[in-house]
């Protein structure tokens, strides 16, 4: 059994055939699928999801750094709204991002830091998207951390040393296809620190494991993500999958 999560599968890539795709991830026992937000834009479809599929699909709340711009505070007003209305299962997704412009780069830093104060006054996990600002988004998270902050490095990619920095500070490494490519040193991250702060995710419909790389991504696709670190660590998928599943629980509290 297992669970995706990070997977936007209300986005328009799953607008024809949402309902197999559900049922796939069923049939080959994707328990839960956590759903990060991504911008104003994204709340409904986001949240009839939820409602399409309750007990199985769970929503998030957040402003994605790549949606950061001049209204960032307007979004942000209304992303706060939605949070006073009802319970969540975490900030996200969040963060920062230097890899498509550095224009907003101010107002990422700053947006960032609102909502990290957001989830240590709710006392909600985090959800931190980093690319190609690793280091940076370290020293932001590591200058607040504190007994109320916790959370995932979704899509983790990083260092050693920066695994390590992220498990000192009691938070997980979200785990996904990019650790199936080949050149990838993912793997070998977690076969030096193992399970213990691991959890599984896809980023539906983006970054496709082997072997369905280039392919939409799907939440049953998780389960290569599984296999890959099993045979990575020389031990069994149900191990990985339990430990990985167990873990995902506790920190968002599931």
């Amino acid at each position: 059994m297992l669970i995706d999560t990070h997977a936007h599968i209300y986005l328009k890539q799953f607008k024809e055939d949402i309902d197999e795709v559900m049922q796939r991830s069923h049939d080959e026992g994707i328990q839960k699928i956590l759903m990060p937000n991504i911008d104003v834009t994204s709340i409904e479809g986001m949240l009839n999801m939820e409602a399409a599929y309750p007990g199985v699909c769970y929503s998030m709340m957040g402003l994605h750094p790549c949606s950061v711009g001049a209204d960032f505070e307007k979004q942000l007003a209304t992303i706060e709204e939605y949070l006073n209305k009802r319970e969540y299962i975490a900030i996200g997704e969040i963060g920062t991002d230097l890899y498509w412009d550095k224009t907003y780069w101010p107002q990422q830093q700053e947006a960032f830091v609102i909502q990290l104060d957001w989830a240590k006054t709710r006392e909600l996990p985090v959800v931190i998207h980093c690319r190609d600002s690793m280091d940076e988004t370290l020293d932001m998270v590591e200058a607040r951390v504190d007994n109320r902050l916790t959370g995932v490095f979704h899509c983790f990619g990083g260092s050693l040393e920066q695994a390590r920095r992220i498990i000192e500070m009691g938070f997980y490494l979200g785990i996904g296809g990019v650790s199936t490519y080949k050149n990838s040193e993912v793997d070998q991250v977690v076969k030096t620190v193992g399970l213990d702060r691991v959890v599984l995710e896809t980023d539906s419909p983006y970054l496709a494991p082997v072997p369905k790389r280039g392919k939409r991504n799907e939440p049953l696709y998780v389960k290569y993500v599984c296999e890959h670190l099993a045979s990575m660590l020389e031990c069994s998928a149900e191990e990985v999958s339990g430990k990985t599943t167990l873990n995902a629980r506790k920190l968002f509290h599931l």
